[in-house]
């Protein structure tokens, strides 16, 4: 593995620093990607820049190809963007993990101090903090300016219960957005109850933008096709952005063309239409090409100019401030303890079919190939359809955290861990989620045209023909009574499944056992 047959056009374009006549350098991230986030005192007096290709980060886990290559090719965008600005880069690659590339460099350059901010994941925040330790009062951290919200300001509460709802009303106040003075825009907090409509048959949806990868794109495809020819997912068709550019094209694209839809059709999936009027710009918020408070001030003025409904706006807004800044609150508060989370104490290993796609059941093929194809799907087939179908199979929730965590293009752990771990799964047992959200596959119906296209029946409660969501539901009730029980919003299903004769019972019961027994599962 030669760390730079593949760096061409880095090399070529960027001079190489002596970086003996640097006294202070400043280390970015590959989710680091904006200068506007950092310090002003960066931007005027311009230190030198460090970026770190990490063939051991890439092979921590067998992250999608077309996440590899984001990535990789945002950093190296973002690289020769800052070179041309003026900053002296140096652009390091090693085969072993960052903070290895780090060490070499500090060793052979004792005048060199650095800066870094402090990352968003844990274990990239453990590995500098350990070069600070060794290089000491040469190395200094600086917080986090990529988001909205303090952690420390919030995370006992979290840590305590505190609902997403409450955190997202108090920043609403904070920020301003969609108020009236104390009062919320409208006189409602939130417009869920607006939210949630099917997509009407032949209604049209507007196409996003895609990018045809240029020469830095087309080499670092080469390099994730020789370096992880195993990994997730394939590398064909990479249409993403991967520069500021190209990604504020993208939301302005999203702002004008898809917002006003965004609320209604937030909640529907549709066969065949794996984004709708979904944003996807968590890919570019996630890595800093843009930025939180830039997405949400275009938002509302779109509002106050009357483009968009209150609904869609609020809709999005809250996506932003409230449930993207609670989860990484939340991260903060709960980690490391978290990770072995695991409130039903399932064992078993995933479904080979979150691997490849291959099921009978047409909402679960539907809502896996988008995320093995692009590495994507939008939030309710997240929730809704392969939480949903993981928890009912009993699959051990940190497996299933584990294959988002290396399946999404967007994914990092601070985002990844709360909403599998807390949201979908309730594996941290009640900290984050109110309830378990477990459904049969009436709401599939409801949300989706899915259960039309599929081999299984809606209709049928059990036997071989019904629909795998509607009795693996209720032999999960049944099997977590205990944790319905005391719950207030949900423990009126406990009592629903009692009162189902003991024939309905045996079948469920027996449909369930037979179809979890024979479900293929990862080694």
């Amino acid at each position: 593995m030669d760390n730079r047959a593949f760096l061409s056009h880095v090399d070529s374009t960027i001079s190489k620093p002596n970086l003996k006549e640097h006294g202070r350098a400043v280390f970015i991230l590959h989710d680091q990607l904006n200068m506007d986030a950092w310090p002003s005192w960066i931007r005027e007096e311009k230190p030198l820049l460090i970026f770190m290709e990490s063939a051991g980060k890439g092979n921590e886990l067998p992250h999608h190809k077309k996440k590899a290559i984001y990535v990789l090719s945002s950093m190296r965008h973002f690289a020769l963007e800052c070179a041309e600005a003026g900053y002296p880069v140096h652009y390091h690659s090693t085969k072993g993990h960052f903070d290895d590339g780090l060490s070499e460099i500090l060793s052979a350059n004792e005048q060199l101090s650095m800066t870094f901010m402090t990352p968003s994941e844990w274990d990239s925040r453990e590995r500098l903090r350990n070069i600070q330790a060794e290089f000491e009062d040469r190395v200094r951290e600086i917080p986090n300016n990529f988001f909205l919200a303090d952690p420390e300001e919030y995370k006992e509460r979290v840590k305590d219960g505190w609902l997403m709802e409450y955190f997202y009303r108090e920043m609403r106040r904070k920020s301003g957005y969609l108020m009236n003075g104390d009062q919320p825009e409208g006189g409602e907090w939130n417009y869920d109850e607006k939210n949630r409509e099917k997509l009407p048959k032949d209604h049209p949806v507007p196409t996003i933008a895609e990018t045809e990868p240029d020469e830095i794109t087309q080499e670092v495809i080469e390099m994730v096709e020789e370096w992880y020819p195993d990994h997730f997912g394939n590398s064909e068709n990479f249409t993403y952005a991967v520069t500021r550019r190209q990604a504020l094209y993208r939301l302005n694209e999203f702002i004008d063309e898809r917002l006003d839809e965004f609320g209604p059709y937030e909640d529907a999936m549709a066969q065949g239409q794996y984004k709708l009027f979904h944003s996807q710009l968590s890919v570019y918020l996630n890595n800093g090409l843009l930025l939180p408070k830039e997405v949400c001030d275009k938002a509302e003025k779109t509002y106050q100019n009357g483009e968009a409904r209150l609904n869609s706006v609020e809709g999005l807004i809250r996506q932003i401030i409230g449930w993207r800044e609670y989860v990484r609150v939340y991260y903060e508060a709960m980690m490391p303890e978290v990770r072995n989370a695991n409130h039903f104490n399932f064992t078993k290993k995933l479904p080979e079919m979150y691997w490849s796609g291959e099921t009978k059941m047409n909402c679960m093929s539907e809502c896996l190939k988008p995320v093995i194809d692009e590495g994507y799907s939008h939030h309710i087939p997240r929730l809704m359809v392969l939480s949903n179908f993981s928890n009912l199979t009993e699959t051990d929730p940190r497996e299933l955290n584990e294959w988002f965590h290396l399946a999404y293009v967007d994914a990092y752990e601070w985002v990844v861990l709360p909403n599998v771990l807390g949201m979908s799964t309730f594996a941290d047992g009640g900290v984050l989620a109110s309830k378990p959200y477990v459904s049969s596959g009436n709401y599939i119906n409801k949300m989706s045209d899915y259960c039309k296209h599929c081999e299984y029946k809606i209709s049928k409660k059990t036997g071989e023909e019904a629909c795998p969501f509607n009795y693996l539901y209720w032999n999960f009730i049944d099997k977590q009574r205990e944790t319905f029980s005391k719950n207030g919003r949900a423990n009126f299903m406990v009592n629903m499944f009692n009162k189902k004769s003991e024939d309905d019972k045996k079948a469920i019961w027996e449909g369930s056992e037979k179809f979890i027994e024979d479900l293929k599962r990862l080694n």
